[in-house]
């Protein structure tokens, strides 16, 4: 018994210790430096983009217009356009941990629902009325949360959960929103479950949603050309 105590005493002690031991990580949680603009063109590869030489990296990445303008809201189905602002589109955010995007909408146009599986998105709604909303996870019981958000209104989406905007407004609706990751990445579930490439198996998505296959050949094609 004695030997018992003494061997569970020692693994106790092993895990307090391995719980303040230092831990690798492929990237630090805080910038180490005052700027690392991202070099887009390097071969090196890390869990993001390694950094361009100070001198290289100019005064241009403190600042960027992109957002001033948006895009032709009719230029796909949806009836909206994102103007992407990560660090593909802003080399200066890399490693800083933020990046934007601005949505405009047609009137009745959509932003799909989708995920953004590394970020949490606080937006605000700039003009238009856009209706917003929030599916919970199954531990909610997928509850929908749901609002009309006007001009001047924000709203906050947590990490990873599926959310859309769509207008109600009788005229076109500009938003912004802000992430907490230079690269969020989006997950657009129509697209993902019909437009993947190569197909998911039709009858993999007969079977998890209940349709026929002609349903689901059907909504395929109509996303055969992707976004």
């Amino acid at each position: 018994m004695e030997c018992f105590k003494t061997t569970l005493a020692g693994v106790v002690l092993v895990v307090l210790l391995l719980q303040q031991a230092p831990v690798l990580r492929a990237n630090d949680p805080d910038p180490l430096q005052d700027f690392c603009v991202a070099d887009l063109d390097s071969e090196v590869t890390v869990n993001g983009y390694p950094c361009k030489p100070t001198p290289a990296a100019g005064d241009e990445f403190l600042f960027s217009s992109r957002l001033a303008t948006g895009g032709d809201v009719n230029a796909n189905p949806n009836g909206s356009n994102v103007t992407q602002l990560d660090v593909a589109g802003w080399p200066g955010v890399n490693t800083l941990g933020v990046s934007m995007n601005r949505i405009d909408f047609a009137p009745g146009g959509t932003n799909p629902p989708h995920v953004h599986p590394r970020a949490t998105e606080v937006g605000i709604v700039l003009r238009g009325e856009l209706l917003v909303g929030i599916i919970g996870s199954l531990d909610t019981g997928n509850r929908y949360y749901s609002r009309v958000v006007r001009a001047g209104e924000t709203f906050v989406i947590p990490r990873g959960l599926m959310h859309f905007q769509f207008n109600v407004g009788k005229t076109e609706a500009t938003m912004v929103v802000s992430f907490n990751s230079q690269n969020p990445g989006i997950v657009f579930v129509p697209l993902t479950l019909f437009g993947s490439n190569p197909p998911i198996p039709t009858p993999v998505l007969v079977k998890a949603l209940r349709v026929d296959a002609g349903v689901v050949e059907l909504l395929k094609s109509k996303f055969t050309g992707g976004y």
